[in-house]
């Protein structure tokens, strides 16, 4: 398909890079039909490299031929928008980052079991919003051994423009799904649930036991009040990570490479 110039925000085709919210473009109605945006080359190669299907590219000219060639011959079956640096600001908002922007088509959603089925370690994000934390924490996960992420439905959704791009496209990367039930049902796949929180109860993370665990899934909750306490209640452990100079808590992302790193799995 030829490159196509757009000088005006009005152009056919380009509402999905600027005028669509990320609820629009995520069509919970009609999953099937939803869309994200991934955003640098970088971060595009991956996603292209996981085999996510692209359906239109928004690439400054400079690019064309520049950092995003190669991803223009990749995706040269679908629309290339190209145009002048200001009006393409102008129709998303910002100005891009490494001047290239891809729609994509969203994957059918896993299952809970699927994500699991041969999984030793993972994690169980709940009522994580802010969408720097969720693209840091799937960066880490992918980093230190994490097989699978569950985000429970009040978590920001991994496939937000500015979580790809924190993860630097680790979100293509580990498999992940919505987890619609408790953590009971990771106990009847066999896993041991270890809650990430400040209690009277809650043993240190070098815990040997925690440590020696087979299958073990870790929580982590949201970044100001942390876990449900019927959360909290309901895992097998409650696990905090020892501080010094009176400091009470890591950030949420840090925290979570903290406990990857600690955790993870070894035959």
């Amino acid at each position: 398909m030829p490159i196509i110039e757009i000088s005006s925000l009005q152009h056919p085709g380009v509402e999905i890079f600027g005028a669509l919210t990320e609820a629009q473009l995520r069509n919970r109605l009609e999953p099937d039909k939803g869309i994200f945006i991934a955003e640098s080359p970088k971060v595009i190669r991956v996603a292209l490299d996981a085999g996510y299907e692209p359906l239109a590219l928004l690439c400054e000219r400079k690019h064309i031929t520049g950092d995003a060639a190669d991803i223009v011959t990749r995706c040269s079956e679908i629309p290339i928008y190209t145009g002048e640096r200001d009006l393409l600001a102008e129709l998303t908002g910002y100005t891009l980052t490494r001047g290239v922007l891809c729609a994509m088509r969203r994957p059918v959603p896993r299952s809970v079991e699927d994500v699991c089925r041969h999984a030793h370690r993972v994690v169980v994000i709940n009522g994580v919003v802010d969408t720097t934390n969720i693209g840091a924490i799937f960066r880490s996960a992918a980093a230190l051994g994490i097989d699978g992420v569950l985000l429970t439905r009040n978590s920001c959704d991994p496939l937000n423009r500015r979580a790809v791009r924190v993860s630097m496209g680790s979100v293509f990367l580990v498999p992940w799904t919505w987890l619609d039930g408790s953590l009971e049902e990771l106990s009847r796949m066999g896993f041991r649930t270890a809650a990430m929180a400040l209690t009277d109860q809650s043993v240190p993370l070098d815990y040997p036991a925690l440590k020696a665990e087979s299958r073990l899934a870790i929580v982590m909750g949201t970044e100001g009040d942390g876990l449900p306490m019927e959360t909290i209640a309901e895992a097998d452990y409650v696990v905090r990570i020892p501080m010094a100079h009176g400091v009470d808590s890591l950030n949420v992302a840090a925290a979570s490479a903290v406990a990857f790193w600690e955790l993870r799995y070894k035959d």
